[in-house]
């Protein structure tokens, strides 16, 4: 699993508000059940209303869209669980991983670092770290996070 994929999980659950990849990911078309073929109608036995359809069970009734996840309130919800007040994870990518029982070893930021498309020197400078953070951030919004503006700008 991708480094990012690690933090969305932790995040999210194994199943977030739009699972697939991260952002601008291809997601895979999911498998269209065939209509179910008419059913016989059994004739109304007396004294028993006739069923409306708005009464017989829905088949292959989709799921109710799940709603945004309120990163901040997750994690301010991990953070008060482990009741460690010194990690910054609002802005310290590092404190984001620690936070999340993370590896946050520059190979592993590194690794982050080019899975969502950094440019720059790859050697741990407060720029990429920094850059990773917001990074992370805007692709948890993209992913069906909620995210305030002041941890992604």
């Amino acid at each position: 699993m991708s480094i990012f994929g690690k933090i969305k999980t932790a995040i999210f659950g194994d199943h977030g508000p739009l699972g697939g990849q991260f952002g601008g990911g291809k997601k895979e078309a999911s498998p269209v059940a065939p209509a179910p073929a008419p059913q016989h109608q059994p004739a109304p036995q007396a004294g028993v209303p006739p069923q409306t359809p708005s009464q017989q069970p829905a088949p292959n009734q989709a799921p109710a869209a799940q709603a945004p996840v309120d990163v901040e309130a997750v994690l301010t919800g991990i953070a008060q669980r482990k009741g460690n007040p010194n990690l910054n994870w609002r802005t310290s990518i590092v404190d984001l991983m620690k936070l999340l029982d993370l590896d946050s070893s520059l190979d592993n930021r590194k690794e982050l670092a080019t899975e969502l498309g950094y440019s720059g020197a790859k050697d741990g400078s407060a720029e990429m770290n920094i850059w990773l953070h917001k990074a992370v951030m805007r692709e948890l919004e993209k992913n069906g996070g909620t995210v305030p503006a002041g941890l992604k700008d």
